[in-house]
């Protein structure tokens, strides 16, 4: 399997309410550095030009092994492939709700490189704190409960004590 370029900043900044795919307008290295993994999407963002949607701030190094008569573009625009209605859709919901586009991944499906990207609305600061909370909140739960496992029985309430 081809690996995946995540943007990790996307659910830290924004609550994600629908996922949608895309297809990519790429050059033959560009496909080939998502490929070999030397692309990022964690600054990345859609917008909406002409009833089109287009990705920009993605930044993908040429591998190794590049065309020579091709000089390339590392942050250029790229236009995303989704169906007419689809993108009508988005655009009412981005236009009138307030909603944002944010690019979640890059990945290959048949072999053609797709970014998946959410409708979504940023999240405030003090959202961001509670959501950083239950993560960990669940880290030490899981920490908890491995240390009780270790030691072959189970931990006593402070109750029963």
């Amino acid at each position: 399997m081809a690996q995946v370029i995540k943007n990790k900043r996307a659910t830290f900044d924004y609550t994600i309410e629908e996922r949608f795919e895309a297809g990519m307008v790429l050059r033959g290295w560009e496909v080939k550095s998502v490929r070999a993994g030397r692309a990022t999407i964690n600054l990345a963002h859609v917008y909406v030009r002409e009833g089109e949607l287009y990705l920009c701030n993605a930044h993908m190094t040429p591998a190794d092994q590049i065309c020579t008569h091709e000089k390339p573009e590392l942050s250029r625009t790229r236009k995303l492939l989704m169906h007419k209605r689809e993108i009508e859709r988005l655009i009412g919901k981005v236009d009138r709700s307030g909603y944002a586009l944010v690019p979640l991944d890059l990945h290959f499906v048949r072999g053609r490189v797709k970014l998946a990207l959410a409708l979504a609305k940023g999240k405030r600061e003090f959202e961001k704190r509670a959501d950083e909370g239950k993560k960990e909140w669940k880290r030490q739960q899981e920490r908890i409960m491995k240390n009780d496992m270790t030691r072959g029985k189970p931990r006593q309430n402070y109750k029963d004590v």
